[in-house]
């Protein structure tokens, strides 16, 4: 399974990659990957009009689309889209962070997975 990440590069600036996420069959039930460690669950509604400047992610998280669309700006310049299905792993919890904006003009709804420490 295929997802994104956004992390600080050797320079200190946030930058992607793409990641796999390993999965092995399992069966009946499909095929799974390892468990993450996680300690909570938020679900998130933003405006129509959501521009949020230069941050840091306040933590390791998962951010999964589920309505609207989003554009984020990384510090090494790259500017990437996601819309509903698509998961981001956001790990630029230091330095300048990224920018993000909803690119839709509607309501955007999200479910972040908060990850422990440890990864």
């Amino acid at each position: 399974m295929k997802i994104t990440r956004l992390y600080n590069g050797a320079n200190g600036e946030s930058r992607f990659e793409e990641l796999e996420i390993p999965l092995e069959e399992c069966g009946a039930i499909g095929r799974l990957s390892e468990p993450w460690p996680a300690s909570g669950v938020i679900f998130r509604e933003t405006d129509p009009d959501y521009d949020y400047d230069w941050h840091p992610a306040p933590q390791r998280q998962f951010i999964i689309m589920l309505e609207g669309e989003l554009e984020i700006e990384a510090g090494s310049g790259e500017t990437r889209h996601f819309s509903p299905g698509d998961i981001l792993l956001v790990e630029d919890t230091t330095g300048r962070g990224h920018r993000s904006r909803t690119t839709d003009n509607s309501v955007r709804k999200t479910i972040f997975i908060t990850l422990d420490d440890a990864g």
